[in-house]
């Protein structure tokens, strides 16, 4: 049967960003086998660096291109700008691999290509919400933007469990698995998706725009992403000079840019779109919804894989895949969005944008309540009304976004959300990762001080050990490593005598060093995910009521955007 074009726009960008969503997170459990074809040792301190750029390099350049990319679609064209990004992202993806390098030589192309591979990923992210809008009346809207968010978070979680298969085969297929589906899309777009928006020959580039947006957020975001790293004796490295240089001059930038794009005749950023109530509210409930949410998946695998998955008999180096298998409830929750957007679309956003936000706050706290070693059903349970909420959520939201402005905006509409959502979870992430190492900074060196003594090594040797940052032992956690095995040397494990080796190497030493401080950030975490929830709510409450089988027309939107006169010049 031959599909029109509502079903070829849908179902084309639904395989693109669940590709791009895929991608996003494919590596995470894959890295181990990925580092070890590459002959790299990702849990050596001289490649920190290499190993947080191969985890956030795709995050921080698909947020820093989305509203540049968005402005350039209405300038020339979605589908046009949207076909380019499956190309890049295919060619990206095929040349990842092929990667014919290793060492450290290798890693370093290996975040090069995936820089590459996020630049097609916002082309993706950016295009896909506004060629929706386009194509769908506006009675319709939800449900079509709802199912391509669906896609976009199930192939985040898809890409937690299939990077774990893929790399037991070969890890070359981690990136060889887009490659068919890259190709595909591209030619789909290409010969089936005609032009949705009429381009611009008159808009100008904004250079200024573009120079001081792109720069400031680049600057900020991995000045913010290195103070996760630690620095001299720092567990983190918010004292770093180069990360508070790098977190002012970004801020400074922002500022400059706000000013620019106030002045310009053809600004890059549409402020005035801030002058729409709907656009406004939406757009700050999604941020905050972002924050709230976007750093909890993280949390969550690292209370599963550091404690919860040893503690029931998982070997370290098979809880990433398992924690992706016992995370799918969240993924399964999801599933409501396009049901939510499809009676979004009869009785307003504002219920179920609304709605999603009290209940995933009502989950957030119930997850602060567990015990550090819970049982099962019920924790699934949670995850599921957790995904169940961002679900109820995200349509409702994002179509209430995109039918709020006019149509030759709907591509910068679209970047600015999508930018937002993204700047959003990536603070989060900031935020509470930063939160989980503070409090172990506390108490876990004490602890580890006392078990090393007890095992047999000096005074001074356990307290140059126990004094290492736990940042190191995190990220041996989430990918799998023994985290003790990892803050040991090698030579100082085979000193030990083979008990006390045994003991510290076991399944059990580290969950339980680490439950309480543990269990006190994912508490505080939780509460603090839940009170800004909450804020969401509140800011989704803003957006008033709002019928989308009643589209808002171009004047309505306009005039919405159209500064009001002053006193003196009404009077």
């Amino acid at each position: 049967m031959k599909m029109n074009m509502r079903q070829v726009a849908l179902a084309n960008t639904t395989m693109g960003v669940l590709m791009a969503g895929l991608n996003s997170n494919v590596v995470l459990i894959a890295l181990p086998a990925i580092f070890r074809g590459l002959n790299v040792d990702p849990m050596a301190p001289a490649n920190s660096s290499l190993l947080l750029w191969v985890l956030m390099g795709y995050s921080v350049v698909t947020t820093v291109l989305l509203v540049t990319i968005g402005r350039a679609s209405d300038m020339f064209g979605r589908v046009r700008t949207y076909v380019a990004g499956f190309a890049v992202f295919t060619l990206a993806s095929a040349l990842l691999s092929l990667l014919w390098l290793s060492g450290a030589a290798g890693a370093l192309l290996l975040i090069a290509l995936r820089l590459l591979q996020g630049v097609g990923a916002s082309f993706l992210f950016s295009n896909s919400g506004a060629i929706l809008t386009d194509v769908f009346p506006a009675d319709r809207r939800g449900f079509a933007l709802g199912v391509n968010q669906l896609a976009m978070i199930i192939g985040g979680m898809i890409g937690l469990v299939a990077g774990g298969f893929l790399a037991v085969l070969h890890w070359r297929l981690v990136f060889a698995i887009s490659i068919p589906f890259g190709v595909a899309g591209t030619l789909w777009a290409k010969y089936r998706l005609p032009e949705t928006a009429r381009p611009s020959h008159e808009a100008r580039f904004d250079p200024w725009g573009n120079i001081t947006f792109g720069v400031g957020l680049t600057v900020l975001l991995v000045g913010l992403t290195y103070g996760l790293m630690p620095w001299g004796g720092a567990a983190m490295g918010w004292s770093n000079p180069l990360v508070i240089a790098s977190v002012v001059v970004g801020c400074v930038l922002l500022l400059v840019f706000w000013r620019v794009e106030v002045r310009a005749h053809d600004p890059m950023l549409r402020l005035d779109l801030l002058r729409i109530r709907v656009f406004a509210a939406g757009n700050l409930a999604g941020w905050v919804g972002a924050i709230a949410r976007g750093g909890q998946q993280i949390l969550i695998v690292i209370w599963m894989q550091g404690i919860w998955l040893p503690l029931h008999g998982y070997a370290f180096e098979d809880t990433p895949l398992w924690a992706g298998i016992y995370m799918l409830p969240m993924m399964f929750g999801f599933f409501i969005g396009p049901l939510s957007g499809f009676l979004s679309d009869r009785f307003g956003a504002r219920l179920f944008a609304t709605g999603g936000m009290l209940v995933s706050a009502a989950c957030f706290l119930v997850l602060a309540r567990f015990d550090i070693d819970f049982r099962y059903p019920p924790f699934a349970a949670t995850l599921f009304m957790l995904g169940a909420a961002m679900g109820l959520f995200q349509a409702p939201n994002t179509s209430s976004i995109m039918n709020s402005v006019p149509a030759g905006d709907r591509g910068v509409a679209s970047g600015m959300r999508s930018t937002l959502q993204n700047s959003g979870s990536v603070l989060s992430l900031i935020l509470f990762f930063t939160i989980i190492v503070a409090v172990l900074s506390k108490t876990v060196p004490a602890a580890l001080f006392v078990a090393l003594t007890d095992a047999g090594l000096n005074a001074e040797q356990a307290r140059r050990l126990a004094a290492l940052p736990p940042t190191s032992a995190l990220f041996a956690t989430i990918l799998g490593y023994n985290p003790i095995q990892s803050i040991l040397p090698a030579d100082v494990l085979s000193a030990l005598p083979v008990a006390a080796r045994d003991h510290l190497l076991s399944r059990e030493f580290f969950p339980h060093l680490i439950a309480a401080p543990l269990m006190r950030g994912l508490s505080v975490s939780f509460y603090i995910a839940a009170a800004l929830s909450l804020l969401a709510a509140a800011a989704s409450m803003l957006r008033g009521r709002q019928t989308y089988g009643e589209q808002i027309d171009e004047s309505t939107a306009r005039s919405a955007m159209t500064p009001r006169p002053s006193r003196s010049q009404a009077g």
